[in-house]
């Protein structure tokens, strides 16, 4: 009896882990199907993410807001402290395994291979404990020192203790949630930071209104918590089979892992060093006044690129990793994926150049009227970041990590070296040309690295988009120095309502028009983006493909065209506008219309 009651067991275990075995197959095998056209995929995944991230911003700013006003300045700088300690803290003992992680699952799962998805995911939960307690450790080992370090005593040195548990719960939840992204589940990815952020605000705020400062440390463990909880509960919808991993296996697995992680770590910290020279660098030049004006432009400038920049980190990174070997197919979705985040970025840079005074007294206040320029200066600089990153992943999925920590190492040093001269000779503005003038460095020195290391080419498209958006970013740029303030802003309005027009249907013809959501279609028909079709119980009935090319021409096509004349009218523009006041035009014509009369007079 005993030993069929042990053989039911075994066959009952062996079914599930079969089942559990057929599910990620299905999954891995969705994950890693090749895709004709990936573009439908790149704006859905944009979508998702970057609305997510929308949502996350606003409850952040809620949750920032409450705390603001229920603890004052000193108890707010108080929080500010302490997640400083704990985001330092997560940086350096979490060895960049998020990013790693993200690269090891997608590779397994290219493969397809059930058993080495199952391994790479339960080396990763193991890893991600290990640390998250190890950090914990480090963390309250060191408490009393960190406390004075920081706030000059050790009063708080039993809050810094206590942060030890945020910093575990935030390095496993993090492990969890690289799953999730590495199996390229971006709706559960979206849904999980929503759901975090959001829990943890109602949790969090109640505590700081009770506890007041007692309670800070106690809000940002509890956020954490519920950070943790989130991500545990989408992470166990993934059916991940239980196999026999050996000690070899494991040490291995962890080794590609760490190793990977320290590139992505290093470069963090290269980033954040840079970051903090050049505060240093503008207070000593200029002042701390200086140093709030660049925080306000750095925080703007990057808003609208880093939802693209976030979007193609979570879907495009992985999506590339499972196809990294073949480089055919590799540099297909690169190209791609520059396409759309150029067609995406291009009016949001249009309109942050243009509404940057708007956009610095909403946020701000009028005394940040001076980081305007700085911003522009900065937007330009983040063009280029959207037009060089996809190219960057390449090194980052072939796992090439000397050449991306060198990279790296080599666009950090142009850019203090152009900051340092440019700050002493153009003061603030300074820091916007040397970050633009790093960009075009890092744009050319990563296009030369990943023709070595994949044969990439740019596209045609591609080509052709960049100079074009590239060519009215500038336009849009010089006219704020050749123009009259309120004409600059007229231009500057015509071309963001031109570009995101142009942007629309440029996108919208390279995916099935039919393919779009009901609610999506119905506003582009609203603004007439779209040939009206019908709709049938919330199903669209696909458009005829003569609507849309009338006349034997496509809709972008007369607003390319429309956008080259605008072009060429504000160049000419803003040619007179130089001319005359580098030559006094008023008097030339004076002086025409006197040779005039004095010929007519002649004859």
């Amino acid at each position: 009896m005993k030993q069929r009651k042990k053989n039911k067991s075994l066959v009952s275990e062996n079914k599930k882990l079969l089942l559990a075995s057929k599910k990620v197959s299905a999954q891995a095998a969705a994950v890693a199907m090749p895709e004709k056209h990936t573009y439908g995929q790149i704006l859905k995944s944009s979508a998702i993410i970057g609305g997510s991230s929308v949502i996350n911003i606003g409850i952040g700013m809620v949750r920032t807001k409450a705390m603001a006003v229920i603890l004052g300045p000193t108890g707010f700088g108080l929080m500010g402290l302490y997640s400083s300690i704990l985001d330092l803290t997560q940086s350096i003992v979490g060895m960049g395994i998020n990013s790693s992680g993200v690269r090891q699952i997608a590779e397994a799962v290219g493969t397809g291979d059930t058993a080495r998805i199952a391994k790479t995911a339960q080396v990763l939960r193991r890893t991600s404990i290990f640390l998250g307690l190890l950090g914990a450790v480090f963390l309250f080992g060191f408490s009393n020192r960190l406390s004075v370090l920081t706030f000059n005593n050790d009063q708080h040195a039993s809050g810094v203790a206590l942060l030890s548990l945020a910093v575990f719960f935030n390095i496993v939840s993090a492990g969890q949630g690289t799953l999730i992204q590495g199996m390229r589940r971006i709706a559960d990815l979206a849904k999980m930071g929503i759901l975090g952020a959001l829990y943890g605000a109602l949790i969090s705020i109640p505590v700081v209104y009770f506890f007041h400062e007692d309670g800070v440390v106690l809000s940002i463990i509890l956020v954490s918590l519920m950070t943790l909880l989130t991500s545990w509960w989408y992470r166990r919808k993934i059916d991940i089979p239980a196999v026999a991993i050996s000690s070899a296996q494991v040490g291995q697995e962890q080794a590609e892992l760490l190793t990977l992680g320290f590139a992505f770590m290093s470069s963090g910290l290269m980033m954040t060093g840079a970051a903090y020279l050049i505060r240093i660098f503008i207070v000593r030049d200029i002042g701390f006044e200086a140093a709030g004006l660049y925080q306000s432009a750095w925080t703007l400038g990057g808003l609208y690129i880093g939802l693209i920049l976030q979007a193609m980190g979570a879907d495009f990174y992985p999506r590339l990793t499972a196809v990294v070997n073949n480089n055919v197919e590799c540099n297909r979705i690169v190209n791609e994926q520059a396409h759309v985040s150029l067609l995406m970025a291009g009016p949001g840079v249009i309109a942050t150049l243009t509404f940057a005074p708007l956009a610095i007294v909403l946020f701000y206040s009028s005394k940040f009227e001076g980081a305007i320029e700085l911003l522009r200066w900065l937007c330009l600089g983040m063009t280029l970041r959207v037009v060089s990153w996809p190219m960057g992943f390449i090194i980052v999925a072939k796992n090439a990590q000397k050449l991306f920590f060198f990279s790296e190492l080599a666009w950090t040093c142009v850019y203090l070296g152009l900051a340092w001269l440019s700050v002493a000779e153009f003061k603030l503005n300074g820091v916007g040309i040397a970050f633009f003038g790093s960009y075009i460095f890092h744009v050319v020195m990563i296009y030369f690295i990943v023709r070595r290391l994949s044969f990439f080419r740019w596209s045609a498209a591609n080509i052709e988009t960049s100079f074009f958006y590239l060519s009215l970013i500038a336009i849009i740029f010089l006219s704020f120095y050749s123009l009259p303030f309120m004409l600059a802003i007229a231009v500057g309005v015509l071309g963001t309502v031109l570009s995101l027009v142009y942007s629309i249907q440029v996108l919208l013809d390279l995916i099935s028009v039919d393919r779009l959501p009901s609610s999506v279609l119905k506003i582009l028909q609203l603004f007439r983006l779209t040939p009206k079709g019908s709709f049938n119980n919330n199903v669209i009935e696909k458009v005829d493909e003569a609507a849309i090319d009338f006349e034997g021409k496509k809709p972008w096509i007369t607003v390319k065209r429309l956008l080259i004349i605008f072009m060429v009218i504000t160049s000419f523009s803003m040619w007179t506008h130089w001319y005359e006041g580098l030559y006094d035009w008023l008097e030339i014509l004076n002086y025409f219309k006197f040779l005039c009369n004095s010929l007519l007079s002649y004859l």
